[in-house]
């Protein structure tokens, strides 16, 4: 899709390229099995694959961090893409034959801000990243020096492990913890959400670099602009790392993070319902830093099978169809929460948001 310098494109309007075409494979469509070639190869992987197509599609699925692929993004993830190895970034490649490769890399970072609407004159992304976690910590690396200080909702608050989680014990799990400084922030015990009172208060005295709005667990909205805020309050850098509500955040059915984080990391696998890949949105100033610190600080060549997969699921996304699939998770979260609530379990009490259902004493 083109982008005009200086103009940000509506949600809606997503151009000819994203827009045109036959609709696309139903998002309901079960996961696929193996082919014939593969069968004749190796009958023992395919039989495998098999046996799992058949589990996902005769079980329920409740897994936050899983959803299921259409057809068309699983076979651009086992495209030929696969063979072509591309270090660097489109333009500047270390290797030739790039071509057709800079111009896939070109059109999915085209698609990924047409979707969130977003002016690409003030911000950019990069699509390389092989997942969440690599983002994450590629966007550290960029922001951060070592033994820098960050802040990200504890891992028993529903936090994600790379938002520098640490045992009570002091124990350091993640590399995040490791190689930089972190205090975690709560929810309140009362309420459930996020304390940003409390947040403001340790951040006041901890005086944290970055600050990191985002969760693995946690099924409420972000009140994005009080975070932004604090992070004033203490010269903080605000990012958002928002993998599980990635979809939601496309079809403007949740908070925008964007508006106030200067960088916006996601998977493209949960609510997005793309391949297992890691994007990182950044304003322009960050990005000569982001691109570094994802190549060559910490990736080599981009895995341009990922790329394609991915370019297909944000042209899915754009469609209005997807709209109508994330109004029906949220509605089924509700449904199934309120079930819950009505049930003989009195331990339970609703938190449902977002389609994460979760459940607290």
């Amino acid at each position: 899709a083109a982008l005009v310098p200086g103009k940000a494109p509506p949600r809606s309007a997503v151009g000819p390229s994203m827009a045109a075409g036959a609709p696309p494979t139903s998002l309901a469509d079960p996961p696929g099995m193996s082919s014939p070639a593969l069968h004749g190869e190796d009958p023992e992987v395919a039989g495998l694959i098999d046996a799992e197509a058949a589990r996902q599609r005769d079980g329920l699925e409740l897994i936050a961090s899983e959803n299921f692929a259409s057809p068309a993004v699983r076979e651009a993830l086992g495209s030929i893409m696969t063979n072509k190895y591309s270090e660097g970034l489109p333009g500047k490649r270390y290797y030739g034959g790039n071509e057709h490769v800079d111009q896939l890399e070109r059109l999915c970072q085209a698609r990924a801000l047409a979707l969130y609407g977003l002016d690409s004159e003030e911000w950019g992304v990069n699509v390389q990243p092989y997942s969440g976690s690599p983002a994450n910590f590629a966007a550290y690396t960029a922001l951060l020096e070592p033994h820098d200080r960050l802040m990200g909702l504890s891992l028993p608050s529903g936090g994600h492990l790379t938002h520098g989680h640490y045992t009570p014990r002091g124990k350091k799990i993640s590399a995040t913890s490791i190689y930089f400084e972190s205090l975690p922030y709560e929810v309140h015990p009362d309420t459930g959400l996020v304390d940003y009172d409390g947040l403001e208060q340790r951040a006041q005295l901890f005086r944290p670099k970055l600050v990191i709005a985002g969760a693995s667990a946690y099924p409420r909205d972000w009140d994005y602009g009080r975070m932004r805020e604090i992070c004033d309050g203490v010269g903080a850098l605000l990012l958002c790392d928002m993998a599980h509500i990635s979809g939601l955040v496309a079809a403007g059915q949740c908070a925008d993070p964007f508006e106030h984080s200067d960088v916006v990391t996601t998977t493209t696998h949960k609510s997005l319902r793309g391949p297992r890949a890691g994007m990182i949105f950044y304003r322009r100033r960050f990005e000569a830093a982001i691109d570094e610190a994802v190549f060559p600080a910490l990736q080599g060549g981009p895995h341009n099978h990922q790329i394609a997969a991915l370019a297909v699921a944000l042209r899915e996304a754009a469609r209005p169809s997807f709209g109508t699939y994330i109004t029906a998770v949220k509605t089924n979260a509700r449904t199934l929460a309120a079930a819950l609530n009505s049930s003989a379990l009195p331990a339970l009490k609703e938190l449902y948001l977002n389609g994460i259902l979760a459940s607290a004493e």
